[in-house]
């Protein structure tokens, strides 16, 4: 008697993936130098703790995230839903995680800061005699 495959479980897929092939993978990072340095540089955090490019992560693992620049800096919290060791396209790579819904809201709420800090500049340069009224305004006469 010989078993049939079943086509619901996949030999291919690994129960555990290093943490730098899952970012990469995950389409967090480019890279997985980027990957591999951000977390040298303890911008991910697995569970509260800092964690080594090797370590291994599983399903259900709750990963946070820090990407972007020193001034506009997000944290992702993102709950692994599956594992690839390979890179694919973005819809597949959303596949792979679930963010949070507080990370989610979080976001949202500095980006609508980031927004209304804008809304304090100019949309254009002052003009000549705009520049000039300032000059006066500012020399006090």
């Amino acid at each position: 008697m010989t078993k049939t495959p079943n086509p619901n479980t996949d030999q291919n897929t690994p129960h555990k993936v290093r943490a730098d092939k899952w970012l990469w993978a995950a389409r967090f990072f480019k890279t997985r130098t980027l990957a591999k340095e951000a977390i040298e540089s303890g911008k991910v955090h697995m569970n509260g703790q800092k964690i080594k490019v090797s370590r291994e992560l599983q399903v259900g693992d709750t990963l946070a995230i820090r990407q972007g620049h020193a001034t506009r800096l997000e944290e992702k919290i993102v709950v692994i839903k599956a594992l690839s060791e390979n890179r694919g396209n973005a819809t597949m790579a959303a596949t792979l995680y679930e963010e949070t819904q507080e990370s989610i809201a979080t976001r949202e709420f500095f980006a609508e800061q980031r927004k209304l800090q804008n809304l304090a500049r100019p949309d254009t340069k002052p003009d000549k005699k705009q520049r000039k009224d300032l000059a006066r305004f500012k020399s006090g006469w």
